[in-house]
């Protein structure tokens, strides 16, 4: 097989196909052989000159989703903004990329990842990712109890507990809910938060809790 001069294009298309391929058919039904043969041409040799599995590919896609959809890109450079608009935004950031090609990669990755959620080694990727998530966060909530938009206190139990709020509460896989039970949850966090002194949610907010219940896939 001649040597392959753009190798950056073929991890591009095996991470494209890969992605639409676990997202619609699921993580553990789609194999290598089904990943090959919609790679327009490209050999088994070629993905395994990149990749040795499809757990490789997966972690790729999460490298890939994280970095082109990093949610503190939006808040970069942002001196107009205080503490709490600031992490309001990265909750926001999600729903805002709705309808971008960047926004449709990380939805169909989250949909890959709620689906093996009851898998012990996706779960605990899921609560790392959760960890490392509140540490960057932290910051921002400090710099919110110094403006004044948010309650002194620890910043960092308080990033702590809006990841469990959010990321592991409110996740159907984990605890199943209809739209109703959606939105009474969502109503205890703002009350919770606003106890706490961090108002995060406003009604930019709660219209994107409504979309974002709607990639979930949570019916009425």
């Amino acid at each position: 097989m001649p040597r392959n001069k753009h190798p950056e294009e073929t991890i591009q298309k095996i991470l494209d196909v890969s992605l639409k391929l676990f997202s619609e058919n699921g993580y553990e039904k789609t194999t290598v052989l089904d990943i090959v043969n919609n790679l327009g041409g490209l050999t088994r040799g070629a993905f395994y000159h990149h990749f040795k599995s499809k757990e490789e590919v997966l972690d790729a896609l999460a490298l890939k989703v994280l970095h082109d959809h990093n949610p503190f890109d939006a808040i970069k450079g942002r001196d107009d903004l205080n503490g709490l608009e600031k992490l309001r935004m990265v909750f926001l950031h999600t729903t805002k990329a709705v309808g971008t090609k960047e926004g449709a990669d990380y939805i169909a990755y989250q949909h890959i990842g709620l689906s093996l959620l009851e898998q012990p080694r996706f779960l605990a990727e899921q609560l790392k990712g959760n960890n490392e998530m509140a540490r960057l966060i932290t910051p921002i909530i400090e710099e919110g109890m110094t403006d004044g938009s948010i309650r002194p206190g620890s910043a960092k139990l308080l990033a702590e507990l809006l990841m469990i709020l959010f990321n592991v509460w409110m996740l159907p896989p984990l605890f199943p809910m209809d739209a109703e039970m959606f939105e009474e949850k969502a109503e205890m966090i703002a009350q919770a938060l606003d106890t706490l002194g961090c108002p995060l949610m406003n009604e930019e907010f709660e219209q994107a809790g409504e979309a974002y219940a709607e990639l979930l896939g949570i019916e009425e």
